[in-house]
């Protein structure tokens, strides 16, 4: 067994694999880029050495700075982590060549795996069932075109070094294709340095099933069952689920069976993804008609592993050390059992009723629910995160803030947990995901399992822009901190215990009620609330016309416990800056307290700015000065967080400067071009 390793990887996977380690008795040793100096990984791990600049090509994948680092500290392996080097042939070849353990398959079965195209004719050799498509290495668009038209829409264009979702596009129309391939292609080049495709039939009322496989040095193989990995934003997944429900004996013996085969004709080592694209023609009820066709494999442990770990009792980060130590697997297929239900839910810095656009900033309040970092199967839930309250999320990196696992008996049991979990995860400082997760867990599509990757868009009604707490409560929140914090601020007894009763700001009246005003901002509305203070010290509230008795204390865990006429509820409230957030069972919302002499003097005149939603990269500009573009028409588009996002008119006008040129970074809120807007419109 290794004594030191080095992670070549950042975040919550490095803490992961320092955690598994430690408790094995190996020495870890973290590396770092600018940004990452104070992350929560290099602190996780015995040494740290520093190798880079934030970018990821300026450090993380720095792959002979890496090996330079592992031999100079002796190392004897390094643990790839997944992203960034997990999956690259030539930095497994250069470890090998180094004296180094790639903790990780062999060159050559990531080679084979790692192009998609190749990797389907390997299947299509094998027997393996495949979706219709265009594997071929001829990349000439007018002949990717002919084949998406032979092909039939919908059809989805794939990058075929990639993975996560990136360099991916669905097409539904023939004249759509160019445009799609071209942004596919430039999105491939940007995250994998390979703009080549593969064309496939989109399979209708498609589920994402993919099995994790684990082979040893000698030979032996087995399949830890499977993953539910449908429910998807952009292709990217955003729940995971281990069983997948609806799966029959029959067919997961034949899906594990076909996955063991896919890894053994590889010669594959270690932990391995392989990844199927599930049919289900006779729809959700009829689970025994589902067709299952290979669609890639990962040849690296998975973001979702923890869900297999939850079922089957194992840590497989373990597994990989053994076995990259020339260990045997420790187990044998018939030792391997399910043991109840595990989903995981990722947490990631992004806005999604604004199109999932990721967001930056520093994690104010980062509350999470009682759970053990990086357990084991049964104690019911669980975080993986790489980051700490105070950290920043920045745009160098991934978006994902933390997996939240959870695991029970049944599937039921599991969701509720879920829920529970969600609604005490408290995160202040930037936009996530959090309640978007609670909307997907609850709605009746997915407590009813009914799967596919079109859920989310699917289920829009009940997913995007929902607002469960509302205006009254939401500024009864408001009224109640408020007060709370203002009495708090001047509740200082003397050495006798003595508090003065004239340095309280209360509102107490000798006589009558006093009678108070707060100005709100509320989902963009500007709100009035009207705070009284009855003689006898009844407090009531009114907001838009309606007036209720209001009634509130301080907990000892600091929440609110408010009695808004008969609806009672606990609040726990934030502020950042003049924006409280106000997290109860119902859901989370914001609202504005605003101070008018503080807003003395602002205008609401924006003109015809075009600013940067999030800090990023300029990828190119589709107008030029003077163009006259339509509402709605794409003028930008930009990278951040390795996805593209195009920047759209707000009205029909003429372009008048760009302020930028391709390939320029630019900071969030920076004004990307100038468009001259009439009057009558902009009014």
């Amino acid at each position: 067994m290794f004594k030191k390793i080095l992670i070549a990887n950042r975040g919550e996977i490095a803490g992961r694999v320092a955690a598994t380690a430690a408790r094995m008795a190996i020495q870890t040793v973290a590396v770092y880029s600018d940004a990452d100096a104070g992350a929560k990984h290099v602190q996780a791990c015995d040494e740290a050495v520093h190798i880079g600049g934030s970018a990821p090509k300026d450090s993380y994948l720095r792959w002979e700075k890496i090996i330079e680092v592992a031999k100079a500290i002796g190392a004897q392996a390094i643990h790839p982590g997944y992203g960034f080097l997990s999956e690259n042939e030539a930095f497994a070849q250069a470890c090998a060549d180094a004296g180094l353990v790639f903790i990780g398959p062999p060159p050559s079965a990531i080679q084979a795996m790692g192009l998609k195209a190749e990797s389907k004719q390997l299947m299509e050799k094998a027997g393996v069932p495949l979706v219709p498509g265009y594997h071929a290495a001829d990349q000439d668009p007018a002949l990717l075109q002919r084949e998406a038209d032979r092909i039939g829409y919908p059809v989805l264009i794939k990058a075929s070094a990639g993975g996560g979702g990136k360099g991916m596009r669905a097409v539904d129309r023939s004249e759509d294709f160019a445009d799609a391939l071209a942004s596919c292609k430039r999105e491939a080049i940007n995250s994998f340095g390979d703009d080549a495709v593969l064309i496939e039939k989109y399979v209708q009322r498609p589920r994402h099933i993919e099995i994790q496989v684990f082979g040893d040095t000698l030979g032996n193989y087995v399949y830890l069952f499977e993953r539910d990995c449908s429910v998807q934003r952009r292709h990217q997944k955003v729940l995971e689920e281990a069983p997948a429900p609806g799966m029959t004996p029959e067919l997961r013996a034949r899906m594990g069976q076909a996955a063991v085969e896919a890894a053994r004709a590889v010669g594959y080592v270690g932990a391995g993804t392989v990844e199927f694209i599930v049919e289900q023609p006779l729809g959700y009820e009829h689970p025994e008609a589902m067709k299952f066709y290979f669609m890639e494999m990962n040849t690296r442990l998975q973001v979702e592993h923890p869900v297999t770990e939850a079922i089957t009792g194992l840590d497989l980060v373990e597994w990989q050390l053994r076995v990259a130590s020339g260990e045997a697997l420790p187990l044998q297929q018939s030792d391997l059992q399910i043991h109840g239900h595990a989903i995981e839910a990722r947490i990631c810095a992004e806005t999604p009723d604004n199109n999932f656009l990721p967001a930056t900033g520093t994690l104010h309040v980062y509350g999470l629910p009682a759970c053990s970092n990086f357990a084991r199967a049964d104690l019911g839930v669980r975080v993986d995160s790489g980051v700490r309250a105070g950290d920043t999320i920045s745009p160098f990196y991934d978006s994902m803030v933390a997996k939240l696992i959870v695991h029970g008996n049944t599937r039921e049991e599991a969701l509720a947990r879920l829920d529970t979990a969600l609604m005490q995860t408290h995160i202040v400082g930037l936009a996530t995901n959090v309640q978007f997760l609670r909307h997907v867990a609850r709605s009746a599509a997915f407590a009813e399992a009914k799967l596919d990757t079109a859920l989310i868009p699917r289920e829009a009604a009940v997913l995007f822009n929902q607002e469960k707490v509302g205006l009254s409560l939401a500024a009864a929140a408001l009224v109640a901190h408020t007060l709370d914090q203002e009495a708090q601020a001047v509740r200082v007894a003397d050495v006798n215990g003595w508090i003065d009763p004239w340095a309280q700001r209360d509102g107490w009246r000798s006589h009558g009620p006093s009678l108070r005003r707060f100005a709100a901002v509320f989902h963009d509305e500007p709100q009035q609330i009207l705070f009284t203070r009855l003689h006898g010290g009844a407090l009531q509230i009114e907001v838009a016309g309606v007036c209720e008795n209001l009634q509130y204390q301080r907990l000892s865990n600091g929440a609110l416990d408010i009695m808004l006429g008969a609806q009672r509820i606990k609040a726990q409230v934030f502020d950042h800056g003049e924006v409280l957030h106000v997290f109860t069972p119902l859901g989370a919302t914001t609202i504005t307290r605003v101070d008018a002499l503080a807003h003395a003097g602002d205008t609401q005149s924006e003109g015809g700015r075009l600013t940067a939603p999030m800090p990023g990269k300029v990828v190119s500009f589709a107008v030029k000065a003077g163009d006259r573009v339509k509402k709605g028409q794409a003028l930008a588009v930009m990278e951040a967080m390795k996805m593209e996002h195009t920047i759209a008119a707000p009205a029909d006008g003429t372009v008048a400067e760009l302020l930028f040129a391709p390939g320029d970074q630019v900071a969030e809120g920076a004004e990307l071009l100038r468009l001259e807007v009439p009057e009558t419109v902009a009014a």
